[in-house]
């Protein structure tokens, strides 16, 4: 001991009791320190698997009350963290302090292979499994692997048919929460996410994030067969189903097959008979939005299809092509 802690022990010795009794509390398993005996049991339950606080709802069973409590908030829908910039509500802290760098732009997380950088910590660990090609957690149902545990998690609902997380306004339910989140957005409206270039709002996060590649020209994603390029995952996994002929999405009603779960949406209504969009001009109602834009332009006069041969412009594409044959009989007949 040095000469000035020895001066230091004899003028306060109660102090460097204390000072030595701080990380008093050691595992004996791995010898890690703890100030508290409490704490020290709590980590002991890492190694012993024990869980003794129970969900009386469901049955779950967690390794510390304060993980009960936060998993309750499932059942309750309570959410005390509230954000203080859009008002959006959180079931934890964690997750509103993730949120806030939406505001902000902050990214603290940075990749050290690549330098890339994520507002939250978790999308830094999914991104590093790129470069690793880690895949460690795998479906016992199917066989597919994932890089993380909760996306293997997700991915069981499929086979299940889980859905916990429900609307409150419409009773709606979600196999994911965060589903949950984006859809209410589709009942109050909410767009929290705003391009900082030109100003348009988003209600889901990585709608601004191919949104603004709009801007940026960037086009990561690169299809391994032909070598086209998206800016957005979900673009190039629709399009390597022209490749594969994969058609994923079925009609219970006929079998019918398709690509795109859009375009089932699209097909069930000629069985239910639905037309959800509607003219404010004539009433007149139709199954697809496509179609109701181009029946409002019998309305307006609008006409966005020209004719390049002649500059006559129609309001519907159809009419166009239509038209272009009166050029090609005329050359066909000289």
């Amino acid at each position: 001991m040095e000469k000035s802690e020895k001066v230091k022990e004899h003028i306060f010795p109660e102090d460097s009791k204390k000072e030595r009794q701080k990380l008093s509390h050691d595992c004996d398993v791995c010898k890690k320190s703890f100030s508290k005996k409490g704490n020290l049991n709590s980590h002991i339950r890492i190694h012993t698997g024990e869980k003794p606080f129970h969900c009386e709802i469901c049955g779950k069973s967690f390794s510390q009350k304060i993980t009960l409590t936060t998993h309750k908030r499932i059942h309750t829908g309570e959410k005390p963290y509230h954000c203080s910039v859009c008002g959006t509500r959180f079931s934890h802290q964690s997750v509103l302090n993730n949120h806030q760098h939406c505001h902000t732009g902050e990214k603290p997380y940075h990749c050290e292979i690549c330098g890339k950088s994520f507002s939250q910590r978790s999308a830094l660990t999914n991104h590093k499994s790129i470069h690793t090609g880690e895949t460690p957690y795998s479906c016992n149902i199917c066989g597919k692997l994932f890089s993380r545990k909760s996306a293997l998690t997700y991915h069981k609902r499929i086979h299940t048919g889980e859905s916990p997380y429900h609307c409150d306004i419409c009773g709606k339910s979600f196999s994911q929460s965060c589903s949950l989140t984006t859809h209410k957005r589709s009942h109050t409206g909410e767009k929290p996410y705003h391009c900082d270039i030109c100003g348009k709002s988003f209600s889901v996060s990585c709608n601004l994030t191919g949104h603004r590649r709009i801007h940026t020209g960037e086009t990561p994603y690169s299809c391994d067969i032909c070598g086209k390029l998206f800016s957005q995952k979900l673009y190039l996994t629709l399009h390597k189903r022209i490749h594969t002929g994969e058609t994923p999405f079925h009609c219970e009603i006929c079998g019918k097959s398709f690509s795109q779960s859009g375009h089932l949406t699209i097909h069930k209504r000629i069985h239910t008979g639905e037309t959800p969009y509607s003219c404010e001009m004539c009433g007149k109602s139709f199954s697809q939005s496509g179609t109701l834009a181009s029946h409002k332009r019998i309305h307006t006069g609008e006409k966005l299809y020209p004719c390049d041969i002649c500059g006559r412009s129609f309001t519907q594409h159809g009419n166009l092509t239509s038209h272009k044959r009166v050029h090609k009989g005329k050359k066909q007949s000289h």
